[in-house]
């Protein structure tokens, strides 16, 4: 039996596309033949340099910045008026903040900076899945992919903020996935272990990256590649049912 992708002319949306693991997912994703959106919020040469590695007509770099919701809906409106309905969604984006100091005590984190954090990078990811599903829906078909993180499972020192952020978006697929199920939909979410993207190998110092990679049960860390791989699957034709789960790219950590 031939495992056939059917990716060859869908349109995908891939937020915070502008680099690192988002870049590789938008490349992997127009390789297997789909039109693919890159999105950014202030490195517009970096996501139109991603775009134009997509191919011709196969790549468009969008503005899209989660601390506007207008923003978002002209992201989406945008994808729309060009290639048509978003088939796949793939949240990758972040907002940086409310990341917790070395010597610093949880408590001494002003509650108003995480529920700021927590805030701008849910309620857009909410938005930007209430924009996509109705062509989804309308044609009976689509896939929806978040980009978590390890630390919603393991914990990281000084990431309680974003640890609460990166568990939210499970917990939001397998509650989305009993509604859009049935229309055709599935909705899963990825755990990216520690990846050694260009910014990781920059500034990571390599004797650390050595200590993470030696315990590690595979044998070495993960790459961008690996993650964007099984995106591709998880988003792809050849997923028939696996929905609201999730899958940790962590080398068995």
């Amino acid at each position: 039996m031939k495992v056939d992708l059917g990716l060859t002319g869908k349109v995908v949306l891939v937020t915070g596309g502008s680099g690192g693991i988002g870049a590789e997912l938008a490349r992997t994703f127009a390789a297997e033949g789909a039109k693919v959106a890159v999105t950014y919020r202030a490195n517009r040469e970096a996501a139109e340099e991603v775009a134009r590695e997509c191919g011709p007509d196969r790549g468009l770099a969008v503005h899209y910045d989660l601390t506007e919701l207008a923003s978002v809906d002209a992201a989406v409106e945008t994808v729309e008026r060009h290639w048509g309905p978003v088939d796949v969604l793939v949240a990758n984006a972040i907002s940086p903040g409310a990341l917790r100091k070395p010597g610093k005590l949880f408590e001494e984190l002003p509650t108003e900076d995480c529920a700021s954090f927590i805030n701008v990078n849910i309620a857009p990811v909410f938005h930007t899945v209430a924009k996509v599903l109705p062509g989804m829906r309308a044609k009976k078909w689509g896939r929806i992919a978040f980009i978590s993180s390890r630390a919603a499972t393991a914990g990281k020192p000084g990431r309680e903020a974003y640890g609460a952020v990166k568990s939210a978006l499970h917990g939001f697929a397998t509650s989305l996935a009993w509604d859009v199920g049935r229309d055709g939909v599935l909705v899963n979410t990825i755990l990216p272990g520690l990846t050694v993207t260009p910014r990781v190998a920059q500034q990571v110092p390599a004797e650390m990256l050595e200590r993470e990679r030696a315990i590690t049960p595979s044998g070495r860390l993960s790459c961008p590649g690996d993650v964007a791989q099984l995106a591709v699957f998880l988003c792809s034709a050849a997923n028939g049912n696996t929905n609201g789960q999730f899958a940790e790219v962590s080398g068995g950590r």
